[in-house]
């Protein structure tokens, strides 16, 4: 081998995988180097024996400082699983390494976890109304009860953020597959509660999604988009379902900023939310914000979910603590309560905030 053939295997980053599964379908990898695009042909794996597969990355300088992945068999229902049948976590593996070896223990077989029979009706509502000019939010949608057009029943609403990762199948960092895990829960009779999913602002987003005061991101629009989730989405919403529009039978969420920022809106508007869904919250961001955005002028009833994992950085599952305890010293006048969930592999992304959205919903509106 020559000197030049010596420096591009030196840049490239190999990957052997193995699986008991030695069936003749494709596999791809998908990641944060493609968009996590599934079958992506530039990313399928070349066999080289009986369940053993390879690839190789041409240019190692030019991925991400650490690789986040997955193998699939061409979509989300083909994708690989624990030893014990679960989805797993997103793969992590630092660039700086020439070589790595994977096991993929089993694969989903393509049988779906739900019936799609109870998948909820999604509508959506950006041609019904006028956004307020200051909001860059665009796509809105409701996810409606699948018995919804059965009966005439009413219902809680729970507002969310980042509707671009709440359902859509080819989203960029995965989904939570709210839909689908509304069917599930649909199963046990605890699916009758209406989704609104938000679009975030794309490059506006953490702008609309920090505070408006002083944070460690300056001062952000929250306040504005706050007004507008119950000043002007709200009342649309209210209008064209059949809601339960109470405080007591409203609620708000996010993750990441989208947690940030429900957690301003929920606290600064405690008359119209009584139910706070916050997954992985960048609390970072403001860790004053139960103090800043205090609107409790008045003895309200509260319910925050809070979810966060040790495998988000060492800071997530202290501020998830200190929070609670500042929501806990509230208490003195207010009733707030609280249920923490920390999962101690849990990490920041998508498909873990979608495996906690069913516990959450319980917890919040069945329970």
């Amino acid at each position: 081998m020559d000197s030049k053939q010596v420096s591009k295997a030196a840049s490239m980053l190999h990957l052997k995988m193995t699986t008991p599964d030695s069936s003749d379908m494709p596999v791809f990898i998908a990641g944060n180097f493609n968009g996590w695009k599934l079958s992506d042909e530039r990313y399928r794996l070349d066999p080289s024996g009986p369940g053993e597969y390879s690839f190789a990355f041409q240019e190692r300088r030019k991925l991400p400082p650490v690789l986040e992945y997955k193998y699939n068999r061409g979509s989300w229902e083909t994708v690989e699983l624990d030893e014990g049948g679960h989805e797993t976590q997103n793969r992590l593996l630092p660039t700086r390494q020439s070589s790595h070896f994977d096991v993929v223990p089993q694969w989903k077989q393509g049988a779906l976890e739900y019936n799609p029979l109870f998948l909820p009706h999604i509508q959506v509502l950006e041609d019904n109304f006028e956004i307020p000019p200051q909001i860059k939010t665009r796509r809105i949608a409701a996810l409606l009860p699948y018995d919804y057009y059965e009966t005439d029943k009413r219902y809680p609403v729970l507002y969310l953020q980042d509707g671009q990762n709440l359902f859509d199948d080819y989203a960029p960092f995965g989904n939570w597959a709210v839909d689908k895990k509304l069917a599930l829960l649909a199963e046990k009779g605890h699916h009758e509660v209406i989704i609104i999913s938000i679009d975030h602002a794309e490059k506006d987003r953490i702008a609309e999604f920090t505070p408006s005061y002083k944070t460690r991101l300056g001062r952000g629009e929250g306040i504005q988009y706050a007004h507008f989730l119950f000043h002007d989405l709200k009342p649309i919403v209210d209008k064209q379902f059949r809601t339960l529009p109470q405080r007591e039978h409203t609620g708000v969420g996010g993750s990441s900023m989208g947690g940030l920022i429900s957690i301003y809106a929920g606290l600064l508007h405690p008359e119209v939310y009584s139910k706070l869904m916050i997954f992985s919250p960048s609390l970072w961001v403001e860790p004053n914000i139960h103090f800043n955005a205090n609107g409790f002028k008045q003895a309200f009833d509260m319910r925050i979910y809070l979810y966060g994992g040790n495998a988000e950085g060492r800071y997530m599952v202290p501020a998830i603590n200190k929070f609670n305890n500042s929501l806990m010293a509230l208490n003195t006048t207010f009733n707030i309560k609280t249920e923490i969930s920390i999962d101690p592999n849990g990490r920041h992304n998508e498909a873990r905030w979608g495996q906690e959205f069913p516990k959450a919903i319980d917890w919040l509106f069945f329970s």
